[in-house]
Order: C-alpha cells, then structure tokens, then sequence
C-alpha cells in the first residue's frame, strides 16, 4: 500500500442498459491534494462520483480509499470512513439557521443525528465549533439567518461549512462554482484552498479558471474514459483534451492558423 495514495480506482466501469457511462477509469488521488476531474458535458464525471462515494455500484472495477476496498460497502458507511461529498446543489436545510446547519452536521458527527431534535443542551455545547466554522467560511455575521435567505454564494459557503463539520478525510466537491458570478467564485475559490489544508479534495468542476488555479493534478474525461492526465499545463496542451471540449482536431487548427 501506498501511503501517498489516498484514493484509486481500478477499471472502474458503469453499464445502464448496454450503454457504457464508465469504462476502464484508473484514478489515482495523492493525499494532501487537489485533484480536479474535468470534461465536456455527457463525459461521465457524475457518475463516477456516485460510483465512488456508493451511490451508484459499478459494473465493474474496485474502489480503494485509504487502503481499503470500499467497492461493496453503502454510502453511509464510506461517510463515516471520512469520505464526504457535497452535492451540484446546494444541500442545506432552508428553514434552519446556518448556526443550525452547521451545529446539526456536527451532532451528526456525534452520532446523534436521528435525535437532534430532543437535546437543546446538546446543540448548545456545539457552538461554539460551530460558530469557529462558519468564521472560517466568512459567515460568522450570518449565523442566525435562515439558510434559505443566504445569497447563492453564501449557501455554497454554508455546505463547504457543514461538510467541514464532518470531518473529512477526502472531500468530493461537485460543480461548487456552478452558477456564480465573479465574486462568488472568487471567494469559493479561496474557501476551497483554505479548505485544502491538512486534507484532499476531489473536485468535479466546470471553470477551467478555477481549475487551473486550484488543483495540483487534472483528469480529463471524455466518453467515460480518461482522456488525458496531468498537470494545468499539460492538459490544456493535449490536442485529444482541445479536441473533447472545442470539438477541432490539430489538424483543424493548424488549417485556420
């Protein structure tokens, strides 16, 4: 076992119907990382994060986190191990406080999460790491807002809060600038590098701005296979990766030169 490896699949494939949205994916994630999984729409890259956190089982291949294999196991049961995901849309609780979102996600945690709703002692002694979280993701000002009332940016902050609460060990990040203006992204680019410290992050993201700016390593899909991996640098110089998204082969671009 390699202990720089945190994550990796292993011809990790998904078949609906005949139809292949996953074939042969060897993904290998250094601990301590960004990896950015990157591609054009239609390229398969939902479907391995649901193949990876158990919310899909694969037709075919292993998944090894931390040393495991994790291929048989349910999605509760990989959270626990510390591998969490957020979702393409925002998953807080509307008509809670973001206090409340983050202080329940931490009771979770806990172990009490079916019985949240009977202990207010038990919510009140989680404040204050509440509170330490959301100031980490620049909400401590908003803490008593409805979650529904947050601007989009904002609620994005609040889930990278809750999942935080969690404690991960790797975080599966999935479009988290999808829909948002410069600002937002700008200040959810800097949450995600804070975020980073002292753990791994897997990211499916469709701003290649963000992605060259955050991630250390990018696997490019296309068809549900990888394409093309490596750094910032060298994938945006792969003729297959301009060809996947421009739809141009090098010949093509060389003839309109």
């Amino acid at each position: 076992m390699n202990e720089n490896i945190i994550l990796e699949t292993r011809d990790l494939g998904k078949s609906f119907l005949g139809f292949a949205a996953v074939s042969g994916v060897n993904l290998t994630v250094r601990r301590g990382s960004i990896h950015a999984l990157i591609g054009p729409n239609g390229a398969g890259k939902t479907t391995v994060f649901n193949l990876l956190t158990k919310f899909l089982p694969p037709s075919q291949g292993r998944v090894i986190y931390d040393g495991e294999d994790i291929t048989s196991l349910k999605p509760a049961e990989v959270a626990l191990k510390g591998l969490i995901r957020s979702f393409q849309i925002s998953a807080v609780f509307p008509e809670m406080s973001a206090l409340d979102n983050v202080r329940v996600a931490l009771l979770r945690l806990a172990g009490g999460g079916h019985r949240f709703w009977r202990s207010e002692r038990e919510l009140d002694a989680l404040t204050d790491e509440a509170m330490a979280l959301l100031d980490d993701v620049g909400l401590a000002d908003f803490s008593h807002v409805l979650a529904g009332e947050l601007a989009y940016g904002r609620k994005r902050a609040l889930e990278i809060a809750t999942t935080l609460a969690l404690r991960p060990k790797l975080m599966l990040l999935d479009e988290p600038t999808q829909g948002m203006g410069i600002e937002d992204v700008d200040r959810v680019t800097a949450l995600i590098r804070k975020a980073a410290q002292g753990r791994t992050i897997l990211m499916v993201e469709h701003n290649l701005k963000v992605v060259s700016t955050l991630a250390d390593r990018i696997t490019v899909l296309a068809r549900g296979q990888v394409l093309s991996e490596g750094d910032y640098a060298t994938v945006s110089a792969d003729p297959k990766v301009r060809e996947a998204y421009l739809g141009v082969t090098a010949g093509e671009e060389t003839a309109h030169a």
